[in-house]
């Protein structure tokens, strides 16, 4: 196990690590806490009283952030030729079909989301062995598979950001940079709750969310509590 750095044992001396916070007290002492000389990440871990080996239990969807996360995404739009300029009109970063597919096919994936429409899903979903492994696969119920090809790339280079309970019923998420002022943060963060909150499966017995911690990168977690969100 690594030793800790005297900034990052000064920092966690400043707050208490059995302490339950309230978001916003959260978004202030990760903002405290940080010790990275570059914009750390802001990111929550949201474990759920979920079982994601039944597909009843699945919880997943979308929720764009009121104040971004801080990152510009770089969008590949796979689509005809008569999509290409709604597609670079609205900022994707890569326009194509083919040229692209043989591209991925060759292992590039300096990407962050692709976006296609439906009627190209058969080329792109060969690509699920490179794609899938990497979070790259556009689906339907994420709004990366449509025709709507202008607002798709507008959203993903916004502050819309995917989500997905992992085998573990935990899901992670970047909710924005140490550099957001702690209320966007907490902002962000809230959305990103709400949105999960309104997932809760009928099926899901017990207590839904069972913990919250905010964390930015190499930070602690910070405790939240959870009985607003049950």
């Amino acid at each position: 196990m690594a030793t800790l750095t005297k900034k990052r044992k000064a920092a966690d001396a400043k707050f208490d690590m059995n302490k339950v916070h309230s978001l916003a007290e959260a978004t202030k002492v990760v903002k405290e806490i940080s010790t990275t000389k570059f914009d750390a990440s802001v990111d929550i871990a949201i474990r759920l009283g979920v079982d994601p080996r039944k597909a009843n239990q699945m919880v997943r969807g979308t929720v764009t952030l009121p104040h971004g996360t801080g990152k510009v995404n770089r969008v590949l739009a796979i689509v005809t030729p008569d999509k290409e300029a709604e597609a670079r009109a609205a900022g994707a970063d890569f326009v194509g079909l083919d040229e692209y597919i043989e591209k991925i096919k060759g292992g590039w994936t300096d990407i962050d989301v692709i976006i296609t429409m439906p009627s190209v899903m058969g080329k792109v979903g060969a690509l699920g062995r490179v794609l899938g492994p990497r979070g790259l696969m556009p689906n339907p119920k994420t709004g990366t598979v449509t025709m709507d090809i202008a607002k798709a790339v507008t959203d993903s280079k916004g502050g819309k950001i995917d989500f997905k309970v992992d085998k573990a019923g935990i899901i992670h998420t970047r909710v924005g940079k140490v550099s957001f002022d702690a209320d966007k943060l907490a902002e962000n963060a809230s959305e990103v709750l709400q949105a999960i909150v309104k997932l809760k499966p009928s099926s899901a017995r017990g207590t839904y969310v069972k913990s919250v911690f905010l964390s930015s990168t190499m930070s602690a977690g910070i405790q939240i509590e959870t009985k607003s969100f049950n």
